[in-house]
């Protein structure tokens, strides 16, 4: 059996700008994601915590530094500058890859500025499955 897993997420990014014309995607800076675990062209779920719309698409890497959140095209449509999002990816999971799952949380401050880097520990035991947090302040 495979089970849906979040294995990264960044939460309170800021959208920095929007290009309809583009041929889809979203830009993030790549510090950012690589501190999720996730990769350019993986796909991933944005949710808009302004607006409650939900979309899908890839991510492709922004400039480093940059601190950038760039919806591309239909995404465009979704958001506006300064709408806080959720960014997440997720991978099918088998039950033997369960017994040392770990997921990454990323949050933001206000200028997309890391705050907090955090790990959810997955683990097995005799009763069944414990979840670990550790957090890193910036």
């Amino acid at each position: 059996m495979l089970r849906s897993m979040m294995i990264g997420k960044l939460h309170g990014l800021r959208v920095t700008g929007a290009d309809l014309h583009y041929e889809g995607s979203i830009a993030l800076d790549p510090d950012h994601y690589e501190a999720a675990g996730i990769l350019p062209n993986q796909f991933v779920e944005i949710w808009n915590k302004a607006t409650g719309a939900r979309i899908s698409t890839y991510v492709i890497p922004g400039e480093r530094g940059s601190r950038c959140c760039i919806l591309n095209g239909a995404a465009a449509r979704t958001c506006q500058v300064g709408d806080e999002l959720i960014i997440a990816a997720k991978a099918s999971v088998n039950d033997d890859e369960l017994r040392d799952f770990v997921s990454r949380v990323v949050t933001f401050c206000a200028e997309n500025r890391v705050l907090h880097r955090i790990e959810h520990r997955l683990a097995r035991n005799d009763s069944g499955y414990s979840l670990s947090v550790q957090t890193d302040s910036k």
